[in-house]
């Protein structure tokens, strides 16, 4: 192609090896098999993916996201490539690339939010540079890739939006809260977005409750929890009163038990807000209640960079799977009870 800065093993006319869709359906769908190499265009480079990771919009799409009402269902442009978050190196750059170069290592959120176009499943990848930031030196891939979507997304609930698109269910934007001296709930604290969720809150100068399972609480101690709550033994919102913020990383029409535990004036942040009906008791209680749709930002991934580095953030793994067993890894998330990420390890 022109207008590109190559090495020798980037061939566009080739085959690679990804993990597909050809239809919508459960973890039996997912193919591993050969795929065009992807084109790179101005603005972009492509990584020589190390590892991907799984997250919820994966098995959504995979699905078809079938918990969305009929006409917000995506169509199905097949064959489909999953996975948005990569760790990897750079093999060949577009020509008006300036900040980046055929080697360095890097991680990133690819294209989100759009629907089957990030790709991320595979032995490489095109990435728009305003998606991409330097890996943190001081950990390696598989811990790098558990990052993107989950750290952005407790990171832009939280800290700092970062973007301005609106979130489709909701008429306002999301502001986060000062949380200095605030007591935090987090639901669901050893997920992905959970346990970073933690230890953000936890970062800025809160007070922070975890909610899990029970085989949890050590990790989710660990990582900065000054509470703990099995909620197979004891009913959070059954015991909590006077909380600032809930992230409730769970989300969906179950979010309104947590306005109990709010003080007047506090705020409900559910990740997945689809199903939430309870706003106008909300209203009347004196409590906001706001979620946002997380974006791809290299700008912040970068800047979270220097957190990974040093340790103030720890990326928790879960299990790791060759990029030929995705079927498999996408069966142990369907298990659920998953402490910090999924991984796939593809070079």
């Amino acid at each position: 192609m022109k207008n590109l800065t190559n090495v020798a093993e980037y061939n566009p006319n080739g085959f690679m090896k990804a993990v597909r869709i050809h239809e919508f359906g459960g973890p039996e769908v997912l193919s591993y098999e050969d795929a065009p190499m992807p084109e790179i265009k101005h603005g972009e480079v492509l990584v020589k993916v190390y590892t991907a990771a799984l997250n919820p919009p994966d098995w959504y799409l995979r699905d078809g996201y079938r918990s969305l009402p009929p006409e917000w269902r995506p169509e199905g442009n097949f064959p489909m490539i999953l996975g948005t978050d990569i760790s990897g190196v750079i093999v060949a750059i577009a020509e008006d690339v300036k900040d980046f170069k055929v080697g360095d290592e890097v991680y990133s959120m690819v294209r989100f939010f759009s629907v089957g176009e990030s790709k991320g499943y595979a032995e490489y990848v095109s990435v728009p540079v305003s998606d991409l930031a330097i890996k943190p030196a001081g950990i390696d891939h598989i811990h790098a890739v558990g990052a993107p979507m989950s750290l952005l997304t407790a990171w832009q609930f939280l800290v700092d939006v970062g973007h301005s698109y609106p979130n489709p269910l909701q008429a306002h934007p999301h502001i986060p809260v000062p949380l200095n001296g605030k007591t935090v709930l987090v639901n669901g604290a050893a997920g992905g977005v959970g346990h970073f969720a933690v230890q953000v809150a936890k970062l800025h100068g809160a007070r922070v409750i975890g909610v899990a399972s029970g085989n949890h609480e050590l990790i989710v101690r660990e990582l900065g929890a000054d509470e703990f709550i099995d909620y197979t033994q004891t009913v959070a919102e059954d015991v909590i009163r006077d909380i600032d913020v809930v992230v409730d990383t769970i989300g969906g029409p179950a979010s309104g038990r947590f306005l109990k535990t709010l003080k007047h004036g506090g705020a409900l942040f559910p990740v997945y807000p689809l199903g939430f009906a309870d706003y106008e008791k909300a209203e009347k209680l004196g409590i906001t209640v706001s979620a946002l749709q997380v974006r791809s930002s290299g700008a912040q991934l970068a800047h979270l960079s220097d957190f990974l580095n040093d340790g103030r953030i720890k990326v928790v793994i879960d299990t790791t799977f060759p990029l030929h067993a995705a079927r498999e890894a996408h069966e142990r998330a369907a298990k659920g009870h998953i402490q910090g990420k999924i991984v796939l390890t593809v070079a």
